[in-house]
């Protein structure tokens, strides 16, 4: 069993900061490989203003930067690092002193993974997943019957020269995907492995509609 390595509740980078986190939708954002929390939270001035942004610091140190779970076969990783990763982000969440109604997450390859992965674990928990230039993983999950039954909106973006997330994971998220989602996929030509003008507008756009449409559900 893979013991799992806390999310430092200190390195998250808050879009906003105490009562004004009160009553406000979470989007959960989850850096790639090898990189830190201050990268995608670069996004959050272009994105929609409705949620709290939350940027995690992956829990394991790699080089000058932070990841998810080890690179040990690209595209297919071991399964127990995975859900060990989940479990920290789900303890982090858990934690939190104003637990938010309303929870998206947002991921850039290892990140777009953990996005898939923790909407496979708990989709009870979360209400839609962005998944930016990554994969979903291998094997089965708690939750995969409940979202081939409930499917929750998903937007998958990835560049047609993309070298870094091999073929066959490729083809296993597109296979997984549409079973499991509601699912708004974007190919980008010639994007490589990173996010453009384009699909950032495309992501915008996609994470307005969410919170219209989680707007319009009545109340209890």
């Amino acid at each position: 069993m893979t013991t799992s390595t806390p999310i430092d509740a200190a390195a998250v980078l808050w879009s906003a900061s105490g009562a004004d986190q009160t009553d406000r939708p979470l989007l959960i954002i989850m850096h790639g490989y090898g990189s830190h929390e201050g990268d995608l939270f670069s996004l959050a001035p272009h994105l929609p203003l409705e949620p709290v942004i939350a940027a995690l610091r992956a829990p394991l140190p790699v080089g000058d930067g932070w990841a998810w779970f080890p690179i040990r076969d690209p595209g297919n990783p071991d399964t127990a690092s995975v859900d060990a990763a989940v479990a920290a982000v789900l303890s982090w969440l858990d934690a939190l002193p104003h637990q938010p109604r309303e929870v998206g997450l947002l991921g850039f390859s290892q990140g777009g993974a953990m996005a898939l992965q923790l909407l496979r674990a708990a989709p009870d928990r979360f209400n839609f997943a962005v998944n930016l230039s990554g994969f979903v993983a291998s094997g089965q999950q708690s939750g995969d019957t409940l979202l081939a039954e409930h499917p929750l909106p998903v937007f998958w973006g990835r560049g047609t020269a993309d070298g870094v997330i091999p073929v066959s994971a490729i083809e296993r998220t597109q296979s997984w995907l549409p079973g499991h989602s509601t699912l708004t996929e974007r190919i980008y030509e010639g994007l490589p492995h990173s996010i453009s003008q384009v699909e950032l507008g495309d992501v915008v756009n996609f994470l307005r509609t969410q919170y219209v449409a989680a707007a319009a559900e009545p109340t209890a």
